[in-house]
């Protein structure tokens, strides 16, 4: 559809940025409502004298005050009929750091069916009981929409595709004043609305008035979440029975976001701190079971797993509710484990090394190396308890930040778990010269076996894998070709309450032939499907791809 956006700016009693807001607005070439909430003598007048159609500014006055809701749905309501597709809301007092404007339409246009929501990045100036009811405002919000991806549903910085949101306000009731911000977002999800996130620094100017009831606003907040905390019960059973539909192609697995907090992952490090494991994984228990209940998705893929490990290893019986739960729960040890493993709650000597021998070979030659590894076990343990030396030798190829969390909570506690990381979506001349230099070095490049490129181009190669086709990277084995290097694999299984290392050697050189490059690659990615069958079937439930693994080779 034709991406034709507009401005709307509620106010009550706000004037002294709106000039300015409006200028700004006018430049990046946006018609601008604004809606005039009952405000008094002088802002009134100002306002007033804003209202120029001919130059695209049209103010809108209510002669009694309906709330912040009430006069943004007004806004919405008139961008809509007046032909718009988008609107940008904008807050009257001067809050928002317009240069994210420019940033804010972009994304609009690239996702016209989506809602985009200001993150703000706060300054000092913001006032603790702010920051506080806010946070509140988001747990209430991650259990309405049983995810904590959305971290601010507050801000009053964002754009609405006027289609949907016109449908919602037209079917359903929406809070009218402070409740809006909040409730319109959630109703959105609710309906299915993308929704994408845009940091925008914030800053409350001295002397800002706020049109925050304390006692009626926070009454109104509380009434709402419990309408959308009931409506969400009402949901849940529906929720829980869905799955993919047969036939739907499922996401790539980059799409599927990291769903731990920050603050949650603090949390688990000062309860390790004073309980231990098995205290972090009593404390786990309840998160475990509401993301196995809330991720459809990851459970279905779970199952889909499973069924052909059983097959595969004998067992041949379908996968139970126990089972699934039983997957989700070691995700969570895995968790545990690794950061125990980091601030020293897992010694060295605990961790078996099979190949030790040939660990100490390779370390001493001082030759560098592709290391393949995967998201089966604990690699991630491995590398934490290996020696300094060794493990300063690694740096990981990465393809998301998904795991950006999780690496800055280990900073906190331990600086030299700062993991080497290189960020890569797709392999360039530039890339190839930053390995190489590492693996000249004697630095071992470690790359997942066991995952597709993020970009989904066609650098995959299919192979057996528990009995089906399953699409594995040819990326590990370019790279080692073009790089000239050993390549080895590294698994990290947890085995009769320790845990084990094995590290073997995969190709002393990996060649491809310039007649049969495509017909190489797949030999390569065949006998790495085998390597990791092979490990699977020792303890499915350590298999850490929580999305449909065969999905894209069924699609080619």
């Amino acid at each position: 559809m034709s991406f034709r956006p507009c401005g709307v700016i509620p106010s009550r009693n706000h004037a002294a940025a709106l000039g300015d807001i409006v200028q700004r607005l006018n430049a990046a070439g946006l018609a601008v409502f604004i809606i005039d909430d009952a405000s008094d003598a002088p802002a009134r007048d100002i306002i007033a004298a804003l209202h120029v159609p001919e130059d695209g500014v049209v103010v809108y006055r209510f002669a009694e005050n309906q709330g912040k809701g009430g006069a943004v749905a007004k806004g919405l309501e008139l961008a809509s009929a007046a032909g718009y597709s988008h609107a940008a809301q904008i807050d009257a007092d001067g809050q928002h750091d317009l240069a994210a404007l420019a940033m804010l339409l972009s994304l609009g246009e690239v996702h016209q069916d989506a809602l985009i929501l200001g993150a703000p990045v706060y300054d000092r100036t913001v006032p603790l009981g702010r920051r506080l009811g806010r946070w509140a405002t988001h747990l209430c919000v991650a259990a309405e929409i049983l995810s904590p991806r959305i971290v601010d549903t507050m801000c009053g910085f964002r754009l609405y595709p006027l289609a949907p949101i016109m449908a919602l306000l037209a079917a359903e009731p929406v809070g009218r004043r402070m409740d809006f911000d909040t409730e319109i977002v959630v109703r959105s999800i609710w309906r299915g609305v993308p929704v994408h996130r845009l940091p925008v620094r914030v800053t409350y100017p001295a002397g800002n008035t706020s049109n925050f009831a304390m006692l009626r606003d926070n009454w109104l907040m509380t009434r709402m979440h419990v309408r959308l905390l009931l409506g969400m019960l009402r949901r849940l059973p529906q929720r829980r029975r869905q799955a993919p539909p047969p036939g739907d192609a499922p996401r790539h697995w980059s799409g599927i976001a990291e769903r731990g907090a920050y603050c949650g992952l603090r949390l688990l490090a000062a309860i390790y701190r004073v309980a231990g494991r098995w205290g972090c994984m009593a404390a786990l228990l309840p998160v475990a079971l509401y993301f196995h209940l809330t991720g459809a998705e990851q459970r279905h893929a779970s199952r889909v797993f499973l069924r052909r490990a059983f097959v595969a290893s004998g067992k041949g019986r379908e996968p139970g509710w126990l089972d699934g739960l039983r997957h989700s729960l070691g995700f969570a040890g895995k968790a545990v484990d690794t950061f125990a493993a980091w601030v020293g709650g897992i010694d060295r000597a605990a961790v078996d090394v099979v190949d030790r021998a040939e660990i100490d070979r390779v370390t001493a030659t001082g030759c560098g190396l592709v290391l393949i590894v995967s998201h089966l076990g604990n690699v991630e343990l491995s590398r934490a308890t290996l020696d300094p030396a060794t493990r300063d030798r690694i740096t990981l190829l990465v393809h998301t930040r998904h795991a950006e969390n999780y690496a800055q909570l280990l900073r906190r506690f331990r600086p030299e778990a700062a993991f080497n990381t290189l960020q890569v979506t797709e392999v360039t001349p530039a890339t190839i010269m930053a390995l190489k230099e590492i693996v000249d070095h004697g630095g071992w490049v470690a790359i997942a076996g066991d995952r597709t490129p993020v970009d989904g181009g066609d650098r995959t190669s299919r192979a057996r894998f528990l009995d089906h086709d399953a699409a594995f990277p040819q990326g590990p084995y370019i790279i080692a070709h073009l790089l000239g290097c050993p390549v080895y694999l590294m698994f990290c299984l947890r085995e009769g309450g320790r845990h084990r290392v094995y590290f073997e050697r995969f190709a002393e050189r990996i060649e491809l032939p310039r007649g049969d490059k495509e017909a190489a690659l797949a030999a390569h990615a065949q006998r790495y499907a085998r390597r990791l069958e092979s490990y699977c079937l020792r303890d499915p439930l350590q298999w850490y791809n929580f999305f449909d693994f065969w999905a894209e080779a069924r699609a080619r």
